[in-house]
C-alpha cells in the first residue's frame, strides 16, 4: 500500500467520524435550544425525520461530496490553504443539502429558526471537519518530508528514447514522474517550482484536470456504466443469443491491453470475429477481413461490440472518455516511431476519444500514430466539457453507422 492510498483512508475515516459527530452534535443543538429544553418554553420544533436513518446517510452524503470536491486525491503535502478553502466549499454543500433535503420540512413557529439551523450545521461542519484535517496535515509535513516521486536527469547526451524508455518504467510505480526541464520547457511554462528551495522541474505524470474535475469523471462513469448495464442488460442478452447462434466460440472475447500507468487489464467485447481467429503474430483488423463475422461485421458497424466494456469502466480500468487502450505487441511498434506514447499512460485509457471520432478503427500503423496525436491532443487540453463534445460526437458516429 502506498502512502497516498495509507492517508486517502485515513482522511476518509476522520471525515466520517467527523460527520457523526456533526450530525450527533446538530441534533443536540435542536433538542436543547430549539425545542425548549434549555429555556424553559412551549416546542418550537417539531423534527419531520428519525434518528437512526440519517445519522447513516449524513456521513455518506458527507464524505461523496468531500471525494468530489477532489480531497481525497492527492493528501500528502496539500497546503494549508487548499485544505481551509476545500473544507469551506465542501461545508456550504453539505450543509445547504441537508437544509434543502431534510431540515426545510420541519414545522416551525418562526422562519428564522430554519436559517439559525442552517448557520448552526455549516459552523459545526467546518469547524469539526477543519480542526483534524488540519493536525494531520500537519503531522504529515512533519513526519514525512520525502514525497512520492521519481526524479529523472538525463545525463549529458542521452537520446530522447532513453528519457521515455526511463519515463515508461517509472509509469507503474505511481509515483509522480519530474523530469530536468530544457531550455525549451523552461520558455514556454512546462517548468514549475514546487518549494521555494527547490529546483525547477516537470511533472510528466501530471494530470492536466483539476483534483475536483478529475472526480467528477470518475463518479460520471460510474453513474453511467451502473445504468447502461441496467437499462440495457435485455439488449447484452439479446446480442449474446445471436452471437452464440452465428457461430461457435465464447460471447465475450478477452484481450490483454495496456491501461493507466502502463499496467495490463483484460478488455471485454463481444466477439466479432471466428473462434480462435487470431493465432500468433497478432494483426490488425481491417474493413473486409475475412475472420469477421456476419454478426461482428454489423457489432462493429454502429460499435455495438464495446459494450461490454462498461464493466471495464466501472471496475476502474478505462473511463469513458480517454485514449482507446492498446495491445503491448503493438505498443512496441508505434514507439518505434513514436517513443512518446508512455505520455497516455498518465490517465485512464476511454471507451472513446476524440482520436477514434477522427481516425475511426486503426488498421494499418499509420492511423495508429494519426491516433495518437489526436490522443495526446486531448491529454493536454483534458476537460468535463471537452469530454461531453466527444461523447456527443461519438453518439453521432454510432448512429450514422460509421464503425468498421
Amino acid at each position: 500500500m502506498t502512502l497516498y492510498r495509507k492517508y486517502q483512508g485515513v482522511y476518509i475515516a476522520t471525515d466520517a467520524v467527523a460527520a457523526v459527530v456533526v450530525w450527533i452534535g446538530f441534533l443536540l443543538f435542536r433538542w436543547l435550544v430549539y425545542e425548549g429544553r434549555v429555556l424553559s418554553t412551549d416546542t418550537v420544533l417539531i423534527p419531520a425525520f428519525g434518528f437512526w436513518k440519517p445519522l447513516v446517510l449524513y456521513p455518506l452524503a458527507c464524505l461523496v461530496i468531500h471525494y468530489l470536491s477532489g480531497f481525497y486525491l492527492r493528501p500528502l503535502h496539500r497546503p494549508r490553504f487548499q485544505v481551509l478553502t476545500c473544507t469551506l466549499v465542501s461545508s456550504v454543500i453539505i450543509a445547504l443539502l441537508a437544509f434543502f433535503v431534510i431540515i426545510i420540512d420541519d414545522q416551525v413557529d418562526s422562519y428564522h429558526r430554519y436559517i439559525g439551523a442552517l448557520v448552526v450545521l455549516f459552523g459545526l461542519q467546518f469547524t469539526v471537519s477543519l480542526i483534524p484535517r488540519l493536525c494531520l496535515s500537519a503531522w504529515i509535513r512533519k513526519h514525512i518530508t520525502k514525497r512520492e516521486e521519481i526524479r529523472i536527469e538525463m545525463p549529458e547526451g542521452a537520446t530522447e528514447r532513453e528519457l521515455y524508455e526511463r519515463i515508461r518504467n517509472a509509469y507503474p510505480t505511481g509515483k509522480d514522474i519530474l523530469v530536468k526541464p530544457t531550455v525549451h520547457d523552461i520558455l514556454f511554462g512546462a517548468a514549475r517550482i514546487r518549494e521555494i528551495e527547490d529546483e525547477a522541474w516537470i511533472c510528466i505524470s501530471e494530470n492536466k484536470m483539476q483534483d475536483w474535475e478529475i472526480c467528477h469523471k470518475r463518479a460520471f462513469d460510474i453513474a453511467v456504466a451502473i445504468v447502461t448495464l441496467a437499462i440495457l442488460s435485455p439488449l447484452y442478452l439479446l446480442l449474446a443469443i445471436v452471437i452464440k447462434a452465428d457461430s461457435q466460440g465464447p460471447v465475450i472475447y478477452r484481450q490483454q491491453r495496456t491501461g493507466l500507468h502502463g499496467l495490463p487489464f483484460q478488455i471485454l467485447k463481444f466477439r466479432t470475429m471466428q473462434a480462435g481467429a487470431e493465432q500468433g503474430v497478432p494483426q490488425l483488423a481491417d474493413e473486409d477481413d475475412p475472420r469477421t463475422t456476419k454478426v461482428g461485421k454489423w457489432l462493429r458497424k454502429y460499435r455495438l461490440d464495446e459494450l461490454p466494456q462498461m464493466v471495464n469502466v466501472l471496475k476502474g480500468d478505462m473511463s469513458l472518455v480517454g485514449p482507446r487502450p492498446e495491445r503491448p505487441y503493438f505498443i512496441e511498434k508505434i514507439e518505434q516511431q513514436a517513443p512518446y506514447y508512455c505520455l497516455l499512460y498518465k490517465i485512464r485509457p476511454g471507451l472513446t476519444s476524440w482520436g477514434p471520432i477522427k481516425v475511426g478503427y486503426t488498421d494499418t500503423m499509420e492511423k495508429m500514430l494519426q491516433r495518437l496525436h489526436y490522443d495526446l491532443t486531448y491529454m493536454e487540453n483534458m476537460s468535463l466539457l471537452l469530454d461531453l463534445k466527444i461523447l456527443f460526437f461519438t453518439i453521432k458516429v454510432i448512429a450514422d453507422g460509421k464503425g468498421k
